[in-house]
């Protein structure tokens, strides 16, 4: 088990800033970070774990340290495939912290050794969510203060590709 190594877990569609201030204060914690972007067959998302993927590499670059992949599953079990010591997860306010705080319990029952890092955002971003980013874009509010230019460039061609104004 590597201690050096977390995994940032999540569903990232999009990206947004309060994820890369999580991930860039987890950087200060840890030496490498891998940003784990979930599959699940049952949650609908706006862009496939491909491009989700792809759009956290671009917006994520310049930082060493970070590996990007998905995963389909549980957490726990690909933190034992790559010797992750640690997740980190993001707490954006008190209603965050319940469920949470299960799923550090279930995650510690099924893999005792793996920690559970709690990181609170920026109070900047208290606020910011990636719904909140997906329900401004559709009624064409400016997302450019929530999300990286790779993300609103993402979103904008998205918009296009589905059929224009208010359409996603």
């Amino acid at each position: 088990m590597d201690r050096d190594l977390a995994l940032y877990p999540g569903t990232f569609d999009p990206f947004t800033y309060g994820h890369l201030d999580i991930l860039e204060r987890a950087l200060r914690i840890f030496e490498h970070v891998e940003v784990t972007v979930g599959i699940n067959i049952d949650k609908e998302t706006l862009f496939t774990p491909d491009e989700r993927c792809e759009l956290t590499k671009e917006c994520t670059k310049h930082l060493d340290g970070v590996q990007v992949a998905s995963h389909e599953g549980l957490i726990v079990d690909r933190a034992r495939e790559v010797g992750a010591g640690a997740l980190v997860r993001g707490l954006r306010q008190v209603s965050d912290f319940d469920y949470e705080f299960r799923m550090a319990f279930a995650n510690r029952k099924l893999y005792p050794e793996l920690e559970t890092v709690f990181l609170m955002t920026s109070e900047s971003y208290a606020l910011v969510s990636a719904t909140i980013v997906r329900d401004i874009h559709r009624w064409d509010g400016e997302i450019d203060k929530f999300v990286p230019p790779p993300v609103v460039e993402a979103l904008q061609e998205k918009k296009h590709m589905l059929g224009g104004e208010n359409a996603e």
